[in-house]
């Protein structure tokens, strides 16, 4: 009966180097989606700005906190969805930036 070896392993072993690289390009886009949630929160407290909550059931302290609140888990939330492109052009910057100090 004649012995089976096993195939080579067919997967690359990550260098440390490649490791660190992969690691700051996932913390330069996390930052990019950070800057676009709170530039899309702003841009939507803008469109509440002008809003009137008047009336038996609105206004108050507790409506502007809940619609802060609210306004922050929109931006949020389109941003991780796909966002409106702005995370795109700031990663694309930060990567630039980052090329630039390293030569």
């Amino acid at each position: 009966m004649a012995a089976t070896v096993a195939p080579p392993s067919l997967s690359p072993v990550a260098s440390p180097q490649a490791d660190a690289v992969s690691r700051l390009h996932r913390q330069a886009r996390d930052k990019a989606e950070e800057f676009e949630t709170v530039f899309l929160t702003m841009f939507i407290e803008q469109m509440y700005a002008g809003i009137e909550t008047d009336g038996p059931f609105g206004g108050g302290s507790a409506e502007e906190t809940y619609r802060s609140m609210l306004s922050q888990e929109y931006g949020s939330s389109i941003a991780r969805s796909g966002g409106v492109g702005i995370a795109d052009v700031v990663y694309r910057e930060i990567l630039k930036a980052q090329e630039a100090t390293r030569q």
